[in-house]
């Protein structure tokens, strides 16, 4: 080889010992648990057990503790606001695509299902007091006793498609804006008519239907993967228990119930149709005549379509 050519080579290894040493250096200075025990914000609100260092499990357990109260769906204004804090934190970046650390994953879908009234009207996306208060210098507010929040669709989406990875988290989201949909079905007066008997069913089946388009984000490409993927999200869903008691407790149990029912190989379908199937079953038991229903279920699958589709973009 010419001096020339050996020259040229080291010139070669030079830049490649450069970019392994970059490479292996980015790797080890990288934030662990996605930089949150190093923001500030997250350290005031979520508590002092919060610092750089700190596993990423003992993180989680401390975002549970700082968010949710004793009482499930009712929080101060102090816990609302450490879950505003956290997933802007999370989701606040340029990237389209961020990835928690698994630890992390579970517990952050616990913390955010105990908000599932206002994940429910952010996916929504239709309520004017969740958009003006959804920047992130907008304070949680008081309603129905209890402290709300919000902030932006695309915070929100991006941290539920990197915690629902995790299928059991992705689960108790699915679940808790199961028990939210229902509930919504079940306070629309008897004598509801026009966009007071239809918004309902079409706000549930579009939050249900991003979180379709977030389920498909989160789904390995790899075929086996993702059937162990949804195995575990439908076997989560199937042990919990409904009341059968009360109107939006029935709804629940008998949306699992079908579920239930559904072959396997036949259940990721199922699911997504879970918006229209709950209205046709709430529909069923109100006193409505057939173009009324008609027209109602075609809104209410229009609107599960639409959503799912904006999502997969």
């Amino acid at each position: 080889m010419s001096a020339k050519a050996w020259a040229a080579a080291g010139v070669c290894l030079a830049l490649l010992g450069g970019f392994v040493a970059w490479f292996l250096v980015g790797r080890e200075t990288a934030p662990t648990c996605n930089g949150l025990a190093e923001d500030t914000r997250v350290q005031k609100s979520v508590g002092h057990s919060v610092h750089p260092g700190i596993s990423c499990a003992a993180l989680g357990e401390a975002i549970v503790k700082a968010t949710t109260g004793s009482q499930p769906g009712r929080h101060t204004q102090a816990q609302a606001q450490a879950m505003k804090d956290v997933v802007f934190a999370l989701g606040w970046v340029q990237s389209q695509k961020i990835e928690i650390d698994p630890a992390l994953r579970v517990p952050l879908a616990t913390a955010l299902a105990d908000y599932a009234p206002d994940v429910h009207e952010m996916l929504a996306g239709l309520d004017n007091e969740y958009i003006v208060n959804a920047g992130d210098n907008k304070s949680p507010w008081e309603a129905d006793g209890t402290y709300h929040l919000s902030v932006w669709n695309n915070v929100l989406t991006k941290t539920l498609r990197a915690v629902a990875v995790d299928p059991q988290a992705y689960a108790l989201l699915r679940m808790a804006e199961t028990h939210t949909a229902a509930a919504q079905l079940a306070a629309v007066p008897a004598d509801a008519t026009g966009v007071d008997l239809s918004l309902p069913p079409t706000k549930n089946a579009r939050a249900l239907g991003i979180l379709d388009g977030i389920a498909d984000a989160a789904v390995s490409q790899d075929a086996q993967e993702a059937r162990k993927w949804h195995t575990t999200v439908f076997d989560r869903l199937l042990t919990e228990q409904a009341n059968q008691s009360e109107s939006a407790g029935r709804l629940t149990a008998t949306w699992l119930q079908e579920l239930k029912n559904t072959p396997e190989q036949q259940r990721a379908e199922h699911l997504r149709a879970q918006g229209l199937d709950m209205a046709r079953t709430w529909a069923h038991t109100r006193t409505m005549d057939e173009p009324t229903r008609q027209d109602l279920l075609t809104k209410v699958e229009n609107s599960a379509r639409n959503a799912h589709q904006e999502t997969k973009h």
